[in-house]
């Protein structure tokens, strides 16, 4: 089978975007949208200096790219690979032209027109009261899960892990080398597991394999793991024995620091020389940069214990912060903090893309993966048909960004005109994150991909298939790895790790004769994808706080009073605890099929709204460029929540450890897709009505 590289694939995407923005989106703007200078925007005529902003449009650039930018577009085509590279490269390319572009300018403009409106806010206006009920119930479902669906792959690339291995298999050390326990500093008994130990996990030949690269254990105070026989170097494990995977100190400082970095990027812009944009970019991104290069001396040294956290630390850290910057005002924190992340964003995968045309490397992931293509992979255990197009949806369409283009960007366009630039230019450039993060995945050869992406608590039930792939073998490419990145990658499941690791190798590949460099490369990616995530965070608790202000402020009129700050903790809080409880308490494989599924059944709503606000408008003629995305993505995603509601969630209530959260989750997939439904029959009956209306008066 011949070899597919990866610069004509990337030369082709680059050419279709281009054809896209130039034509399409000039077309959307003129004819559908009709966007019109002349009209005064929200942030000029509600103008508080809170919320309200007229913003220099480079700079909302910015803060958009970086607000919808999240994990998605990093961590669905990684974990898509799975399948092969193709189905998500073409759903990215066609999806982000045809339907994610379109959804967020449309949005974008809709709420610009009307008021700086929320999504629920234009599905009262233009669909009706129970639509508006309706989207507001699903909104707050989706923020909540989006964001522990973004927090997780955070936990998981900066927190460490214990990873629970199954009772009754062993451990049998290299020759010479006996396996002893020891008492840590904490009490605990702990068995450090030399490298080239071999793991049996059943009484066939096969059920076996060999760990490369050395790790460390818990086991149990009252279960020592016991010889398999009288003087036998094989350990057998008891129930509770879970292999630790340490956390990352230097990527933590670096993503700590961005923090009071961006605060003094914002002080500067806005107070100290204000409307200096450009040296308050350039001396942000130094000062970023520099955090990563010292970062690399936080590892050994006394500061170790204080940027090493476990998964619990992590994730409370995530929450505080996303509480603290939805509370604080826009331009001290949140709008610089984008602008400066997204200045990083776009530079780095400039970098990534030009390294691809130079390195130009091999695609070694298939193009169809046929052993997974059916389902049984490591992240969804269904058939390509629907899955990539939930587990790729970011990069393509995703409904968390109409929530983005009717939330914080509105109430900051300064001309309407903005508006193309913003909500179609910012998903394209979200489309080619998806794109450059498919094809550093797609470089790494097969069984570093698997070896990184499979748990070894897990990669018993996988070694069949790992087998038919022919991938089943080596593991010394990653040892490698490890030892030049300094970081544990072995079973660093989520795709954070992954696509570092991926980024890591093209920056090397396109810059021979620097492999020194290797370890920062990886630990810069780590920042990368950490600040794509943090940034969407912030904006998304935020915009979770107006819209359950809004909800409250029903309740009680105070509670809906976006500047006081009682009302504005209360909310926040109760959002944060929400989608940090998901955190705490699930797993990237859990995760991220509902969020991928809420996310596009929330695109279902976004485009229904859209459609039914044209139609209202009288430009029902144009109303084709958001129904055809409208039908497409509502057959995949329905199909999808079918399967997960018939299949493993239905599992899920057969086991009494995991009932209720099988219940639960069926619950809740059932009333999403039930506000959906709600919401395109009163979309479709408020259209029919619009439409006799105007061929009653002749329109």
């Amino acid at each position: 089978m011949s070899q597919v590289h990866a610069m004509p694939v990337m030369l082709g995407v680059l050419a279709v975007l281009a054809v896209a923005y130039r034509f399409y989106s000039a077309f959307l703007a003129a004819r559908v949208a009709v966007l019109d200078d002349t009209r005064t925007t929200p942030a000029h005529l509600l103008n508080d200096g809170q919320n309200y902003h007229p913003t220099n449009r480079w700079v909302l650039f910015g803060h958009h790219f970086a607000a919808i930018s999240g994990a998605g577009p990093l961590i669905g085509p990684v974990l898509a690979i799975q399948f092969g590279y193709m189905p998500g490269l073409v759903w990215l390319v066609v999806g982000v032209c045809l339907a994610g572009a379109v959804q967020d300018m449309m949005t974008l403009a809709a709420s610009v027109r009307l008021g700086g409106k929320s999504l629920a806010g234009l599905a009262r206006a233009e669909v009706g009261p129970v639509a508006g009920a309706a989207t507001t119930l699903a909104i707050l479902y989706v923020i909540v899960i989006a964001l522990a669906g973004l927090g997780i792959v955070v936990v998981k690339a900066l927190g460490g892990e214990e990873v629970a291995m199954k009772a009754g298999t062993s451990l049998t050390p290299p020759a010479s080398v006996q396996l002893a326990l020891a008492t840590g500093p904490d009490g605990k008994q702990y068995l450090d597991v030399p490298p080239e130990t071999t793991y049996k996990f059943g009484d066939a030949p096969d059920q076996t394999m060999v760990f490369h690269e050395p790790f460390r254990m818990m086991v149990p105070d009252s279960k020592a793991p016991q010889p398999s026989a009288p003087d036998s170097p094989t350990l057998v494990l008891p129930d509770g024995a879970k292999r630790l995977v340490p956390g990352s100190s230097w990527g933590t400082f670096t993503i700590a620091c961005t923090v009071p970095i961006a605060l003094a990027v914002g002080w500067y812009m806005y107070r100290f020389r204000k409307g200096k944009v450009v040296e308050a970019s350039l001396m942000g991104a130094i000062a970023v940069l520099a955090a990563t290069v010292v970062g690399a001396w936080i590892p050994g040294s006394s500061l170790e214990r204080y940027f090493i956290w476990d998964r619990n630390q992590t994730t409370a850290a995530i929450a505080g912060y996303g509480f603290v910057a939805s509370i604080l005002p826009v331009w001290l924190l949140l709008c610089p903090r984008d602008y400066l992340s997204s200045f990083l964003k776009i530079g780095t995968i400039g970098l990534l893309v030009i390294g691809v045309l130079v390195a130009n490397p091999v695609l070694e992931a298939p193009a169809i993966n046929h052993q997974f293509s059916q389902g049984g992979g490591p992240y969804f255990d269904g058939p390509i048909f629907p899955y990539v197009f939930i587990c790729v949806m970011c990069g393509a369409i995703s409904g968390f960004h109409a929530l983005v283009s009717s939330g914080t960007t509105p109430k900051m366009v300064d001309r309407e005109s903005d508006v193309r630039m913003i909500g179609y230019g910012a998903m394209l450039m979200e489309g080619l994150v998806g794109v450059v993060a498919l094809i550093a995945a797609a470089a790494l050869p097969n069984s570093m991909y698997y070896d990184i992406n499979i748990d070894l608590a897990r990669r018993p039930q996988f070694q069949q298939a790992l087998k038919a792939l022919d991938v089943d073998h080596d593991g010394g490419e990653l040892v490698q790895m490890e030892a030049d990145v300094q970081e544990s990658l072995h079973g660093r499941t989520g795709g954070a790790v992954t696509l570092a690791v991926g980024m890591a190798r093209i920056f090397s590949q396109a810059m021979p004769g620097f492999n020194g460099l290797i370890k920062y490369w990886y630990h810069f990616a780590i920042m990368f994808e950490a600040l794509f995530i943090l940034t969407t965070i912030d904006t998304g608790t935020r915009i979770g706080r107006f819209l359950l202000q809004e909800v409250l402020g029903k309740i009680w009129k105070p509670l809906g009073d976006l500047d006081r700050l009682g009302p504005s903790i209360l909310a926040t809080g109760l959002i944060v605890v929400g989608w940090g409880t998901f955190i705490a308490t699930g797993s990237v494989e859990t995760i991220w099929p509902m969020f991928g599924m809420a996310n596009q059944l929330l695109s279902v709503i976004a485009l229904a709204i859209a459609t039914t606000i044209l139609v209202n408008a009288g430009r029902a003629r144009y109303s084709w460029v958001t129904l055809l995305p409208l039908l497409f993505v509502a057959t995949t995603t329905t199909t999808a929540g079918y399967y997960e509601i018939t299949g493993k969630f239905r599992k899920m209530t057969l086991v009494p450890a995991t009932a209720l959260k099988g219940y639960l989750n069926i619950g809740l997939t059932v009333m999403l897709l039930a506000c959906v439904a709600v919401i395109l029959v009163s979309a479709a009956s408020k259209c029919l009505l619009a439409n006799k209306a105007a061929q009653a008066t002749g329109g």
